[in-house]
């Protein structure tokens, strides 16, 4: 009878402590990615058999409301939003307690706090923490101006107008500033902003 009422307090304190280990959804707080790049979203899962769970990835678009992209139980039981599918993937690591999503062919309206959430039996999501993911066209690099100079041929006349000419080409970014200097005359600054196109 000792042993029997051992044995059950040891059954009960182990199921109090299963019981009581928080569900914890771990997500990176940022990541950044590029139009047309691909890049690879994760979340760590404790407290809970992965494996036994569906899980969703849910966005947040800057001003909108929140928006379901992915359902996954496993590779044979999903589903996904049309916006992305053929361009995200979701999968479940269990032997690393992670589930992730592969995304390529990223888009500018990519941009959005994503969040990793999952299902509950009573119908109920606990949601992670959310990674505040960044679609940003890829910064070019400096590229000094090729330059090239040209002269006015030589006047015998004092009042003709002469003027000297420099070529500046093949740079970025498309702002300049130029100083240009004539013998002993005082140097002349001379800037020439421009205005980017979107791929430029």
């Amino acid at each position: 009878m000792t042993t029997m009422t051992i044995f059950l307090s040891l059954l009960l304190t182990f199921l109090s402590c299963v019981q009581s280990e928080e569900v914890t959804l771990i997500q990176p707080e940022a990541e950044n990615g590029h139009p047309g790049g691909s890049l690879r979203l994760t979340c760590k899962t404790s407290g809970f058999d992965l494996d036994s769970y569906t899980m969703s990835w849910v966005r947040q678009v800057p001003g909108q409301g929140l928006e379901w992209i992915v359902y996954y139980y496993a590779s044979y039981s999903n589903d996904y939003a049309p916006a992305i599918k053929d361009r995200f993937t979701a999968s479940k690591d269990t032997s690393n307690n992670i589930f992730a999503l592969e995304m390529k062919s990223l888009k500018i309206e990519d941009t959005a706090i994503y969040y990793c959430a999952r299902d509950d039996y009573d119908d109920k999501l606990i949601f992670g923490s959310g990674t505040k993911m960044d679609v940003v066209p890829r910064q070019k690099s400096i590229v000094k101006p090729k330059l090239s100079a040209f002269y006015p041929p030589k006047s015998s006349s004092k009042d003709a107008v002469q003027a000297a000419v420099c070529l500046a080409s093949d740079f970025f970014p498309k702002d300049i500033s130029l100083q240009l200097a004539f013998g002993d005359k005082p140097k002349a600054n001379v800037t020439r902003p421009s205005v980017l196109k979107p791929d430029e």
